[in-house]
Order: structure tokens, then sequence, then C-alpha cells
């Protein structure tokens, strides 16, 4: 990457603020190591103005968007993670007990699937497309599970902002 495609300390700066904004807004935290979250907000930068979407600096991207929807941060990855460790596997996100110090940050397990052997999901584990007749398809945001019913998906999440190539039909 030559320099001119380097953000400067002004734009991690701001987009450090705004990552700040929406955590706290869907009630996230960021960690708390400053010069740990300006590296990952660089990362997230370099890798948005290289395949022009924000794929996490911790994971490999194959700059093809559709390959790559489930590593756009916030990804799909990250409220499994946080519940289950305590942090996403970058560690940008992380919860409360880790943000004020009360639990230590550990490492995070590669929950990603090779792109070849993913599948839709599945969250209800029983087959119920000819059980239930709607008037309009029921849209899922893969990132945080927003439901909502309408001919097509939002084009952005209202919860946690992902856009509208990152929802399945649901229903």
């Amino acid at each position: 990457m030559n320099e001119q495609e380097m953000p400067n300390d002004a734009e991690v700066i701001n987009f450090i603020e705004r990552l700040e904004k929406e955590a706290r807004q869907g009630g996230y935290d960021l960690n708390q190591n400053k010069e740990f979250t300006r590296g990952l907000a660089k990362g997230l930068l370099i890798n948005e103005r290289r395949y022009g979407y924000l794929s996490c600096p911790c994971r490999l991207a194959v700059n093809e968007r559709e390959k790559d929807l489930d590593i756009i941060c916030p990804c799909y990855y990250r409220d499994p993670d946080l519940a289950e460790y305590g942090a996403c596997y970058c560690a940008l996100y992380v919860s409360r007990d880790i943000a004020r110090g009360q639990k230590e940050l550990s490492p995070v397990p590669e929950r990603r699937i090779p792109f070849e052997k993913r599948t839709k999901l599945d969250l209800t584990g029983a087959d119920i497309s000819g059980s239930i007749k709607l008037s309009v398809p029921v849209w899922r945001c893969l990132v945080c599970g927003y439901l909502c019913g309408r001919d097509t998906p939002p084009e952005l999440c209202p919860i946690c902002k992902a856009s509208k190539d990152r929802f399945e039909r649901f229903l």
C-alpha cells in the first residue's frame, strides 16, 4: 500500500469516534486499549480503501464482497464471540466485564468456515417453509439477527447498520 492510501491520524481518530458512538448505541463496548483499537481502526480503513468495504483486519479477505460478507465489520461472528468469549475475534468489541477490567481478555478461536464449505444458516433447525403463509417475505440481518417483513430488505439495518446485501430471506 502506498503512502497516499494510508489513512492519516485525523481519519483514524474520526473513525474511532464513529465506532465508539455506534458501539454505545448498540450496547457494545470497544477495546479500552487505545493503541490496540487505533491499530484495528487503521487496518479497517486500509481494507476499506483496498477492497471497498471494512473487512476485518485480522482475517484474510479475498476481495470479493459476496465471499467476504461474513467478515465485514461488524462481522457475523461478533455476537456469538462476545457471548462465549467476551470479545470478538479481533478484540475490537469486548464485553462490559472486559471493558471495565473485571475480566481478562483471552484468545477467541476462529469460527469462519471457508466460503466453499458454507451453507445458508438455518436458525430453527426445522423446515417451516410450507407451514406459514405470509403476505411479504421476512428478511434477517446476518450480523445482528434483526427481522423485518417487507418486499425487500432495508438499505441499512436499523440496529447494526449492516448493508442490504448482508440480509438473507428468512421466511
